[in-house]
């Protein structure tokens, strides 16, 4: 896994925080297929497919277009289904609701830029990172009574609920605007009076900046996150096999094809070193 860019650099050339047709949770099937072939004791919830679940409402990463679900977080789920000789099956489900989801058997795994930390290690396991994100802050452009996390204090904050950034707004201010989704944050952000800031991922607010949304990102990223691959916890066998399947990914060019294509650069790519890492 390489990591050589120092993180800023990673940042600024960037172009969140909650996937399948229309929002639907049609995931659901009868629990536990242990098949012969497509997907032999790795639990699925149907034989031959690899069904994983995403909000669908985090652009870049995992949204609806033209009736068809697409972004990064889909395209990895379908190269990692492949590489294990499975039909990629991605769904949607509300991201604040999605490790409940998983847990109940509503689909095999979750692709959809959840970042690993302690508290969901406590509900499911974790594949190893599959891309490295900074959490921001970003404020309408001209904005400038606000220009550190410390500024953040009592202001009318969006974020996405059962995120990591819901939880950093939750030690500067009551007053928090949710969102099922960061892009429409960002876009209630750019109108005057809404909100006064939101927090979101790096390049989630950098792709709303370059679909025109007049907003700005304030000083360096608080930290960085690694987003990984959620299992349920008794599904050792899976998660090992979808780490091998993203090693071969990272290694035989397929990972850096689709991080290019979205990003133009590669999301494992950074140096981590001397920067926070979100645990």
């Amino acid at each position: 896994m390489k990591k050589k860019l120092s993180f800023l650099s990673v940042v600024f050339s960037a172009g969140m925080l909650l996937a399948a047709c229309g929002g639907d949770d049609s995931s659901s099937s009868e629990e536990g297929s242990s098949t012969e072939g497509g997907g032999s004791d790795l639990n699925l919830l149907e034989e031959g497919k690899f069904t994983t679940a995403s909000s669908g409402l985090y652009k870049p990463f995992s949204f609806e277009e033209g009736g068809n679900l697409d972004g990064f977080d889909i395209d990895i789920g379908n190269a990692i289904a492949e590489e294990m000789g499975l039909e990629p099956n991605p769904v949607t489900t509300p991201f604040e609701t999605i490790i409940q989801g998983l847990n109940t058997n509503r689909f095999d795994a979750i692709i959809g830029s959840m970042s690993k930390t302690a508290e969901r290690a406590e509900q499911v396991s974790f594949s190893d990172p599959y891309y490295y994100s900074g959490g921001a802050i970003f404020v309408r452009e001209g904005t400038t009574d606000i220009q550190s996390v410390e500024d953040l204090t009592d202001k009318k904050i969006g974020v996405v609920g059962q995120t990591t950034y819901d939880t950093v707004a939750q030690e500067y201010t009551e007053d928090i605007q949710y969102y099922s989704s960061d892009v429409v944050a960002l876009q209630d952000l750019a109108i005057e009076g809404r909100l006064d800031a939101v927090i979101t991922a790096d390049v989630v607010g950098f792709e709303a900046q370059n679909e025109g949304l007049a907003v700005e990102m304030i000083g360096d990223p608080l930290w960085v996150e690694q987003p990984s691959i959620a299992v349920r916890k008794d599904d050792e066998a899976l998660l090992e096999e979808i780490n091998k399947a993203l090693d071969t990914i990272i290694e035989n060019g397929t990972y850096d094809e689709i991080s290019q294509k979205w990003f133009g650069r590669n999301l494992l790519d950074i140096d981590l070193e001397g920067v926070e890492v979100l645990e």
